[in-house]
């Protein structure tokens, strides 16, 4: 098997079965309905958003922290604007109430909602010239201006531009981060991919090889992340040589310890 087999068909692996989706959709239908329900005029819209419209989020097979963005705008037409944690609990109270026997939490500035096939992060916002959620770099304690729909349409256009190479290619590096302990969040490294030059490159073996010769870790990283980081760096410069040198068998082996067989 060539490298570009290969990861071409971990990258197909690591899409969405559609009994995943199946469920997925079935339990997002079930959620607007009760948040309608629950809520009436206090909520103005609710939808997905991340890596789930986008295609890029992993099966909980390759990723156990797998799970569904779901932005939930509050009315603050008829209230002075709060805190963000005050709506964050508004969307505790109403899990707790309408998912009594599933496990809940509050996560930085999000309420997890785990179902036994998916975990839904409930993200609260208001509407004020745009979209506004919690600012992670302020305790989630104020709000931060967000644009959802520029994060997709960015990334559609490099899929497209790429001839359809660099979906897989961000499923391949989350799966990574993954495997890893997720050293990085998902959407740091679909930003990272979504504004990288890509040079040269046609197959999806050339953007894997492009992508781990340019990454580099902050410099504020700990140094076990610059490690994890530096030998998949590594492994991706020994299978381009062998590959180059025409020893596909063992440039897939070192392939292989960056992104094992699922």
């Amino acid at each position: 098997m060539s490298v570009n087999t290969y990861l071409t068909s971990l990258a197909s692996s690591l899409v969405l079965s559609e009994a995943e989706k199946t469920g997925i959709a079935t339990s997002i239908a079930t959620l607007s309905g009760r948040l309608n329900n629950y809520f009436e005029d206090s909520v103005t819209v609710h939808f997905m958003f991340g890596s789930y419209p986008r295609v890029t989020i992993l099966p909980r097979n390759a990723d156990v922290k797998s799970d569904v963005d779901y932005m939930v705008v509050f009315n603050t037409a008829n209230e002075a604007q709060k805190k963000p944690q005050t709506y964050l609990d508004r969307l505790k109270r109403f899990a707790e109430t309408k998912y009594s026997t599933s496990e809940i939490h509050q996560s930085s500035p999000t309420i997890v909602l785990s179902l036994n096939h998916i975990m839904f992060e409930l993200v609260p916002a208001i509407y004020d010239n745009g979209f506004h959620i919690p600012s992670p770099l302020s305790s989630w304690s104020e709000w931060i201006h967000t644009k959802p729909a520029d994060a997709n349409k960015l990334l559609k256009e490099k899929n497209v531009a790429s001839g359809y190479q660099i979906k897989p290619l961000v499923r391949l590096a989350k799966y990574w981060n993954a495997k890893n302990g997720y050293p990085f969040t998902s959407f740091s490294i679909e930003q990272y991919i979504a504004n990288k030059c890509f040079y040269s490159c046609t197959a999806l073996k050339d953007y894997f090889y492009e992508f781990w010769s340019d990454f580099e870790c902050p410099y504020s990283s700990p140094q076990n992340t610059k490690d994890k980081v530096s030998r998949a760096k590594k492994y991706a410069s020994n299978a381009k040589d062998y590959d180059a040198l025409g020893y596909t068998a063992t440039a897939e082996d070192e392939i292989k310890k960056i992104v094992p067989t699922l």
